[in-house]
This record gives C-alpha cells, structure tokens and sequence, in this order.
C-alpha cells in the first residue's frame, strides 16, 4: 500500500511538472487566476460571435443559440473548477480538463457557428447538444449564484448568470443579474439591451416603461446596437409610432449586408409599419426578390379565433414537408407573430441538411407553427396550419395558423 502510494506521488508530481507549474509560471506573469484565463476565452469567443452579428453574417436567433452554448460551456468548466477545490484527486481531474477543455471547446464553437443545422432551435434550450438535462443545468446555474456570492464584483459573472436565468425562463432572476451587471458595466451596449429584453420578459413582455429607459441608455452608449435598434423600433411599434419603428429598423438595415435572412425579415417588418402607419415606401428601394423554380411561396396567417393566445414574440415556424417521405422539413424559415401575415418564400438555402433540399422533391405540404418554447419540434399547446399538397414551384400558397396541437 505504502509503495502504490508513493508511485502515486510521484504520477501527480510528474503531472503537476507537466501542466500545473506552465500554467502557474503564466499566471503569475499575468496575475490572472484559472477562472480568469477561462472567462477571457469565452469572452473573445463572444466577441467573434458579436463581430459576426454585427457584420450580418450570423442572423439574430442563431447569435443567441450560439452564445447560449458558449455559456454553457462556460458553466461546466466552472463546475469544474469548483469541484477540483474539494479534492485532491478532482483537482488532477480539473487540470487535465483544462488543458484539453480550451482547445476542443474553440473546435466545437466553430462547428456550431459555422454549422447551420446546428444553429436551428433546439428543446431544453439548447441544453440538449452539451449532453445536459434540465436538471443538471439548473446544478450548474445555482452553483454559478452560489459563486457570485463570493465575488459580487464580478461583472461578467453576473452576465453569464442572468443569460443562464433566461435559457431558464427565470426571467425575474435574469433581470436582477442583468440589473447587478449593468451597475459594474454601465456603459457595455449589448448587457442594457440584453438587460432590457429580460426586465420585459419578466413584466409579461412588456418594453415600455423601465425597459424602455435601460433600451435608450444602450443606445446611447452604442447608437449601433443592432439589439437595442430592433428593441427601440418593437417600442416605437407598439406605441403605434410608426415613422419611429422604421427609422430604427432601417438603422439596422444600415449595419448588415443586404439579401441576409435578417435583412430580409427586417424588411418585412418595415414594410408591415410603413403600411400601418401610411407611410411611403422609402425612394430607391428594390422590389422584393420572387422565388425560382426551386422553391415556393405564399402567405402565412394566424386565424382570428386564436390572436388572443399568442404574445408578439412568440416564435413562429414556416417549413415545407415533402408529401411522402421523411418528416424532416425541407426548409425552414422562422418569424415572430408580429410578422404575421407574412409573405415567404422557401427554398434551397433554408435547407436543414445538404441532402433534403426543397429541390429535390416534387410535391410537398407547406406549414406554419407557433411555438412558444421557440422549439423546433411540436409540443402540445402549440398553434399550427397547413397547406393541401402542392408541386415544388408552386406561388400564392396560403397557410392558416387554425388547429391546435394536442
């Protein structure tokens, strides 16, 4: 026993020659703790995630799934972290988690940026693709509270804890977070939006009112919030200050390429308050692109009987199913209710895999679907519609939003 434990000595010395002394030998030149050099990489990956909002090269939805990955990568190497001060056999644990933990985490944040289908909404959140249950997550998140007790000064910490309350739903707790965050980083554009988008959620989704105040304080710090934008024009919109919403949104439209997914719901969105508001359509503009032979359009609506039991938020779904075949959807695209009735066109690029593509089927059923969950997958309680069959091609399908999925 005596010998077997002196072999084990010397396993863990030689592993902390290996790992723990580069490691400790960089963070006393820098001053920077584990946890510290952990948070600056997730951070920079946040900041590329940013960069490619910013640039309209990552649509809004799939910034947010993105991130919700990045964080809760973030929350188990903490976890990790956490642990490895208990013991000191979870300590050796810990540090080999860390040194292969960096490299793999950056591989899997590229595949999932660079991976649409792995961008498309998911169930619990997301929690699904890192091998998480609920339960396990909310372990997670209320150690990282339990953390923040210890280090009330850390502002991204209070971030990261207010993001992981929404995925939730504890949308309260998020803005209380948020709300912690923001008085450490008063002047940091996308916390106040996303702070405010969380105070609103947890009034019954209401802007107006103190979101609204934190909204304008996001913009002044960065008049190019593309989040603040698109939160501002939601304001003005509701407060049927139509001219508002549009100066808002065509900012935004300003700050991303042209011919985008979001580009492109952003200009359905315009134009819906243009009309409301009698406002003319803007000189110059380009008439919208009409779909090809390789894809289908239409109109999709909610019936009248069910506008009581939706929120302007909810998420909407409008997909093409081949009529025989696997239910995969061939295409996807996905709104708000706000959006409703909103013209579509569906087609190739909106493809979930390169193998199922709109164009290589010759009939299918066209549907809508209000979730929510923002699930891609239909859950009792959702609203749905569908079409007849139609040829791939086909123009002018209308979908009604009528049945509710039991």
């Amino acid at each position: 026993m005596t010998a077997l434990a002196i072999l084990g000595v010397l396993l863990v010395a030689a592993a902390l020659l290996f790992v723990v002394l580069p490691l400790a030998r960089r963070h006393a030149r820098s001053g920077e703790s584990r946890s510290s050099v952990n948070v600056a990489v997730y951070r920079d990956q946040l900041r590329e995630l940013e960069s490619d909002l910013r640039a309209g090269t990552l649509a809004a939805d799939h910034y947010e799934k993105a991130r919700g990955e990045i964080e809760a990568r973030l929350l188990e190497d903490l976890h990790g972290e956490h642990a490895a001060a208990e013991t000191p056999r979870r300590s050796r644990a810990a540090v080999v988690a860390f040194g292969f933990g960096i490299p793999v985490c950056a591989l899997a944040v590229y595949l999932a940026v660079g991976n649409p289908r792995a961008l498309s909404p998911q169930t619990e959140a997301g929690s699904a693709d890192h091998g998480l249950t609920g339960q396990q997550l909310q372990s997670l998140v209320d150690r990282l509270a339990a953390r923040m007790k210890d280090n009330p000064e850390d502002a991204q910490g209070w971030a990261m804890l207010a993001r992981s309350y929404a995925v939730l739903g504890r949308f309260r707790d998020s803005a209380d977070a948020y709300a912690k965050a923001a008085t450490r980083m008063p002047s940091d554009a996308q916390l106040l939006a996303d702070y405010a988008d969380a105070l609103a959620m947890a009034q019954g989704r209401r802007l107006q009112g103190e979101p609204e105040k934190i909204i304008a304080r996001a913009l002044t710090a960065d008049p190019n919030n593309i989040k603040a934008l698109a939160l501002a024009g939601t304001v003005a919109f509701d407060r049927k200050d139509y001219a508002g919403a549009v100066r808002h949104w065509e900012r935004i439209g300003q700050l991303v390429p042209p011919g985008s997914e979001f580009a492109d719901s952003l200009q359905a969105s315009i134009a819906e308050a243009r009309e409301l508001g009698g406002l003319r359509p803007a000189p110059g503009k380009a008439p919208a692109a009409v779909a090809g032979a390789g894809s289908i359009s239409g109109i999709a609506k909610l019936s009248p009987e069910f506008a009581g039991r939706v929120a302007p938020t909810d998420t909407v779904f409008v997909f093409a199913r081949a009529t025989e075949g696997p239910r995969m959807p061939l295409a996807v695209l996905r709104k708000q209710v706000r959006d409703l009735p909103v013209t579509f066109v569906l087609d190739d690029s909106m493809a979930m895999t390169p193998q199922m593509k709109l164009s290589g089927f010759s009939q299918v059923v066209v549907g809508a679907r209000v979730s929510k969950a923002a699930s891609a997958n239909p859950q009792p309680g959702d609203l749905e519609g569908q079409s007849a069959p139609v040829k791939v091609g086909a123009r002018g399908i209308a979908v009604v939003i009528n049945t509710e999925v039991r």
